[in-house]
C-alpha cells in the first residue's frame, strides 16, 4: 500500500508572459549553484546549523532569488506548518531557521543532497509503509521536546500557490504530544515559474528558475497555536490552515 497525496496542477498552472533573464545569465547562475554545491554540501553535512543555512542563503543568492520574511521568528521547539509550492520552499525556510525538515524518504537517495539532508537531522516519511507512520510522528515530538523546530508541509505534496491542498493532521500529534507551538508559514512567489508540480524534474525547475530574471520568495509567519493537551490534532490542522488566509494561498506580490 502506497499513500500518495495529488496534486491536480500542472504546466497550466505557469501561464508564462514572465521577464526572462539574459541567456548568458541563466548559464553563470547554473555554474554558480553547481559551484555552491560543490563547495558547500560537505561542510553542510558535516557541520549542519550555521553551515546549512550559509549554503540555502548562496543557493538563493546564485539564482537570483530574493528572501523576504515576514512576522516573529518562531522561539526553537515548534512545529512549523507551511504550504507547499517547490523544492525552494525547503531552501528557503533552512536559511531562515535552524529547523529539522520532515521529508519524503526518496530525498535519500538523491546524490549529495541526501546525505546532507540525512546529517542535517531530516526525519524522513515513507509513504509506502503507513503503518510506520507513528513511529516518525514520534520521531518529530521527540524533536521538538528536545528543543528542536520541526518543518513540516502537511499538504503532503506541491501545489502552484493559487491552488492548494487539505492539510493533514498526522504531524499535528507530534506538536500536542510535546506540548509544541505550531507556527503556521506561508510561502508565496511573485512568480509561478518557482511552482514544482506536474512531470516536473529538478533539474528542469532549477533551469526554469535560473531563466526568470528576478524572483521572490516571501515567508509569513502567523501567531503560533498552543494546542492543550488532549487537543484534536484535525482540529489543530484546520485551524493552522485557516490562519494562513483561509485554507487558501496565493502568490506572493
Amino acid at each position: 500500500m502506497i499513500w500518495q497525496p495529488s496534486s491536480a496542477c500542472g504546466d497550466r498552472c505557469r501561464p508564462g508572459g514572465w521577464a526572462a533573464a539574459a541567456p548568458g545569465t541563466t548559464v553563470v547562475r547554473v555554474g554558480a549553484l553547481l559551484g555552491v554545491l560543490l563547495g558547500g554540501l560537505l561542510p553542510a553535512a558535516l557541520l549542519g546549523g550555521g553551515a546549512l543555512r550559509r549554503l540555502s542563503r548562496a543557493i538563493l543568492a546564485v539564482l537570483g532569488v530574493r528572501l523576504v520574511w515576514r512576522g516573529p521568528l518562531p522561539r526553537p521547539g515548534s512545529l512549523l506548518v507551511a504550504n507547499h509550492v517547490s523544492w525552494l520552499d525547503i531552501v528557503a525556510l533552512t536559511a531562515v531557521l535552524p529547523v529539522r525538515l520532515v521529508a519524503k524518504h526518496d530525498v535519500r537517495a538523491w546524490p549529495g543532497i541526501g546525505a546532507t539532508a540525512g546529517r542535517s537531522g531530516a526525519i524522513f516519511i515513507d509513504r509506502s509503509r503507513p503503518r510506520a507512520l507513528p513511529a516518525t510522528v514520534c520521531e518529530a515530538a521527540a524533536a521538538l521536546r528536545a528543543g528542536r523546530s520541526v518543518a513540516v508541509f502537511p499538504e503532503g505534496t506541491t501545489f502552484c500557490g493559487a491552488e492548494h491542498g487539505r492539510f493533514r493532521p498526522a504531524f499535528f500529534q507530534a506538536a500536542i504530544d510535546a506540548g509544541a507551538p505550531v507556527v503556521p508559514i506561508s510561502i508565496g512567489y511573485d512568480s509561478a515559474e518557482a511552482a514544482f508540480v506536474g512531470d516536473d524534474t529538478l533539474w528542469g525547475s532549477v533551469l526554469r528558475v535560473a531563466r526568470v530574471r528576478r524572483m521572490a520568495v516571501t515567508l509569513v509567519a502567523a501567531p503560533a497555536l498552543r494546542p492543550e493537551a488532549g487537543a484534536d490534532r484535525r482540529v489543530l490542522a484546520r485551524a493552522a490552515q485557516a490562519s494562513l488566509g483561509g485554507g487558501g494561498y496565493r502568490l506572493a506580490a
